[in-house]
């Protein structure tokens, strides 16, 4: 194995001869998100590597991440480390499923979470995110919406607008093993903490939340609480810039199963060989981008608070 800092110097080097951004997500393993030009989430990213000068983008992430930026950024070379690092949610839902959910609602607009393949996001109407997806749902005309493929975030969404909702029964695995069981264990041994969590929790965990919120909207909240200990209901990852931002807090992840596997995939040999032999690019379909750019768009229009 090579040295860890040689090979994180080597990365760098190599970023800067292939004209390379490097990406990183928030739930990716501490070393890369260390040496990552960006770090965030998905959609942000996506935004960041379309903006960008760089003609190549390494998306440190998962399978529909570095499609949202193939969809975004169709004249640049996208590179995702581990092209098995998946998303278990967005596998969830194909586009033959939405077909058939299309066919039993005519007329009721698709809201698809960001977490989706482009083929599925080609098929919806708009897009939304965990920090956008009351907006997206509010911003609609009709009184009935669909939303895929997350069940928490949508039952979530539910509870703050007036219109009938239905959804896709999907989930993310690692939310999903967060329980009110390991809220309320965590609180009783952190006395004077606050617990925020991520609205892909199921329903009951959502309810001891002192705040709800998207990852980007929990570095925010660190940085706003006066409490001194914070209960963090959302992968692991999110610690590396959480405790580099708030070094006066302490942060408490109250369940060891809050570890998303195809996060971690990624390390910084595969970030190194990718880089070196330009391989691992993912690509969309020019049909299906059209289509799903089209949905993202939409997205991006809606006006924010």
């Amino acid at each position: 194995m090579k040295d860890r800092e040689g090979l994180k110097r080597e990365i760098r080097a190599l970023l800067k001869e292939k004209d390379a951004l490097m990406l990183a997500h928030n739930y990716q393993r501490d070393e890369i998100q260390e040496i990552a030009d960006i770090t965030g989430d998905s959609l942000a990213l996506s935004q960041a590597a379309s903006a960008a000068p760089q003609k190549v983008i390494v998306f440190c992430g998962v399978h529909f991440m570095a499609e949202s930026a193939a969809i975004l950024s169709p004249d640049k070379t996208v590179i995702l480390p581990r092209k098995d690092a998946g998303c278990p949610m967005a596998d969830m839902i194909t586009p033959e499923d939405l077909i058939k959910e299309k066919a039993k609602r005519p007329g009721v607009p698709v809201v698809a979470y960001v977490n989706t393949s482009a083929a599925v996001k080609a098929l919806s109407d708009i897009c939304c995110t965990s920090a956008n997806a009351v907006r997206v749902v509010d911003s609609l005309s009709t009184d009935r919406v669909y939303m895929i493929p997350d069940r928490n975030l949508s039952h979530y969404v539910s509870l703050s607008v007036k219109k009938k909702m239905e959804w896709w029964n999907g989930f993310c695995p690692t939310h999903e093993r967060l329980t009110p069981q390991d809220v309320v264990r965590a609180k009783k041994e952190n006395p004077g903490s606050v617990f925020v969590c991520h609205p892909e929790c199921n329903p009951e965990v959502v309810k001891l939340a002192d705040h709800v919120c998207s990852t980007s909207g929990m570095y925010r909240f660190a940085k706003a609480t006066s409490a001194k200990i914070i209960i963090v209901g959302t992968e692991t990852g999110i610690l590396y810039r959480l405790k580099k931002e708030n070094p006066e807090k302490t942060f408490v992840i109250p369940s060891r199963a809050l570890i998303c596997p195809n996060m971690k995939l990624t390390a910084l040999e595969d970030v190194e060989e990718s880089l070196r032999e330009m391989n691992n690019v993912v690509t969309v379909p020019e049909d299906i981008r059209v289509k799903a750019k089209e949905a993202l768009d939409r997205m991006l229009k809606v006006p924010r608070d």
